[in-house]
């Protein structure tokens, strides 16, 4: 996709890996639109890169339930959908209130998915998009806790792959991104739970996770879109983790070679 002009909707834009790819999709040509629930800090960044500031709060399903509609409404058509935002909450699982599960689960998989739901029908009906869910290698690989977080993002891999049966053959492209350590706001709060620390710090000195900068994921995620490519995956080294979980959705991929992915009787 050349992405000069296009509108590029990111949630969880007012900082972090957020504001790096807004930042670079603008670099590129790109319009950004930016989401986030502190008003202030995305309207600055959009006055900065040329973009649009879109305040929501993503745990509130209200506010999500019209969220494209809004941003469509407010600044026009979304060619890619970046869902970006993302919360952590390292302690173990028998501390977590029942309010704690819901707002992981909300923020992490319940509002991308729908944000991907009402997006992908305004896609086919322009002639295509891209789609970008901003997963994590803890989605394959769950330390003591992180048991809510891995499972999000463990459902929001599968979702992408699942999209991307379901789209096959249609012109809406699928990005999943599945990162290790990012030094953001989120990777300092590892320390707040020791054994969540010690297994950083253990995996760190295996060498299977090394920390990237958010720059660099915003430039592979931008070279996916540009390229569609179907994976980003950071670090390199740890990149066995995923494609060991990949597998078996690449073998049923093969298994179901010539087999129709959509019906083509049912409405658009």
């Amino acid at each position: 996709m050349d992405l000069t002009g296009k509108r590029v909707l990111v949630t969880g834009a007012s900082r972090g890996i957020g504001e790096s790819l807004a930042r670079r999709f603008a670099a590129v040509g790109a319009v950004p639109a930016l989401v986030a629930r502190s008003a202030d800090s995305i309207e600055k960044l959009a006055a900065d890169i040329g973009g649009t500031a879109h305040p929501a709060d993503l745990t509130d399903a209200t506010q999500v339930s019209t969220l494209i509609e809004r941003v469509e409404r407010e600044s026009g058509p979304v060619d890619v959908l970046v869902n970006n935002a993302g919360i952590d909450n390292g302690k173990s699982f028998t501390d977590y209130t029942a309010a704690d599960v819901e707002e992981i689960f909300r923020v992490n998989l319940l509002s991308p998915i729908e944000l991907c739901r009402q997006a992908i029908p305004r896609m086919l009906q322009r002639g295509g998009g891209h789609i970008v869910n901003v997963s994590s290698i803890a989605g394959v690989g769950v330390f003591p806790g992180l048991t809510a977080y891995s499972s999000t993002k463990a459902g929001l891999t599968h979702f992408t792959a699942g999209l991307r049966a379901d789209l096959k053959g249609l012109p809406i492209a699928t990005t999943v991104v599945e990162l290790g350590p990012i030094p953001t706001e989120m990777l300092s709060h590892v320390g707040d739970y020791r054994p969540t620390e010690d297994s950083f710090n253990r995996f760190y000195r295996l060498g299977l996770l090394a920390d990237v900068s958010r720059e660099t994921v915003a430039d592979e995620v931008i070279a996916a879109v540009e390229k569609g490519h179907r994976h980003v995956r950071i670090p390199k080294r740890a990149v066995l983790f995923p494609m060991l979980t990949e597998a078996p959705r690449r073998i049923t991929e093969m298994l179901l070679t010539g087999v129709k992915h959509q019906d083509p009787v049912a409405p658009r």
